[in-house]
């Protein structure tokens, strides 16, 4: 028996693996509940008292040194199925493509952004409104032109119990968020709508029938016309640059009196001129002015104790401004290569 044992230690010291298949084998070999190493203890019992000594301590370390064997073995093995799994660790990591947002809501958060941290908060409303919120609480007349099928969507007739038909349309604007604002709270009011809004225009690199506005109101005691100019500027250089410049023209728009349009200066072309400030040198990018009394009468507000000032932009005229853009309908055309040059963590 002593020398089975002795023969059993050489062939275990001798012994390797290739895969877990032949580690398992070997387990089952040597170190099993009918394994050799079990066989030999069971067959220890018939050892002579003289002999048991000896052979009791070649039989314990035999057992011992199985037992280190395997656990060699199958750490080697462990390594080595890591290092040869077929994966190059020094390789770069696979580079996937990540989506971006779309540039209009980029500049939309922005400017979301840049007048909330002066004190407006935002305010939404529906898309699908009455002709009371889009034009008549606006001061538009019954016969003003934006009435009109060429320049507003119309869906249907609503017809009430005690009224006249009343007109469901697309919003020309979100300026009918601004009179849902001034109906549901008293001043001071400081908010922004923005939104997307629907008119029936041809659609050309500078004009589209869908397109995005962020409009602006802020009524309170005391409120100037020096007050819209400076938070106008503020924006401007916010978003524009610091050494952007504004200028104001004298406009017409039924809900504000005196009206204005607002031009920044064209980073297109740097003021030179080009097709999309058609070769001025400025760029509309919104209209403004001091909200008309007759507005704030209509929505229950006391105009002579009260005034405000009302701005709008259309965003995607500020993203044309803001990334060079020139043609309107990339933003609406899906185009992926396009879409693919704005990162933003915003």
């Amino acid at each position: 028996m002593l020398e089975k044992i002795i023969a059993l230690i050489k062939e275990i010291s001798a012994f390797s693996v290739n895969n877990s298949e032949e580690l398992e084998l070997f387990r089952l070999k040597y170190l099993s509940k009918k394994g050799l190493i079990s066989e030999l203890f069971e067959d220890f019992k018939n050892v002579p008292v003289s002999d048991k000594k000896e052979i009791g301590q070649n039989l314990n370390l035999l057992k011992q040194n199985a037992l280190e064997k395997y656990n060699i073995l199958k750490s080697n093995l462990s390594n080595s199925e890591e290092t040869d799994s077929g994966f190059d660790f020094t390789r770069p990591s696979h580079l996937y493509s990540l989506g971006t947002r779309h540039p209009i809501s980029i500049v939309r958060n922005e400017l979301i952004d840049i007048f909330t941290r002066i004190g407006f908060v935002v305010s939404e409303g529906p898309e699908i409104e009455d002709d009371d919120h889009v034009f008549t609480k606006l001061n538009f007349a019954p016969e003003h032109p934006a009435r009109d099928m060429q320049d507003t969507f119309y869906i249907s007739r609503l017809s009430t119990e005690d009224s006249s038909p009343e007109d469901i349309l697309l919003r020309t604007h979100t300026s009918s968020v601004q009179v849902r604002v001034m109906q549901g709270q008293k001043p001071p009011i400081r908010t922004i709508s923005p939104g997307r809004v629907f008119r029936n225009e041809a659609i050309s690199a500078r004009a589209h029938c869908i397109f995005h506005q962020v409009e602006g109101l802020y009524i309170d005691e005391n409120v100037s016309f020096a007050d819209l100019r400076q938070t106008l500027l503020f924006f401007a250089r916010e978003m524009f640059g610091k050494d952007t410049e504004i200028r104001l023209r004298p406009s017409y728009f039924p809900f504000t009196e005196p009206s204005a349009e607002m031009d920044v200066s064209c980073k297109i072309c740097g003021g030179k001129g080009c097709n999309v400030c058609k070769h001025t040198g400025w760029l509309e990018i919104l209209g403004c002015g001091m909200v008309h009394p007759n507005v704030l009468e209509a929505c229950n507000i006391d105009s002579k104790k009260y005034t405000g000032f009302a701005f709008g932009m259309g965003i995607e005229r500020a993203a044309m401004l803001k990334y060079g853009v020139n043609d309107l309908r990339l933003y609406f055309e899906n185009d992926i290569r396009f879409l693919d040059q704005f990162k933003t963590t915003l």
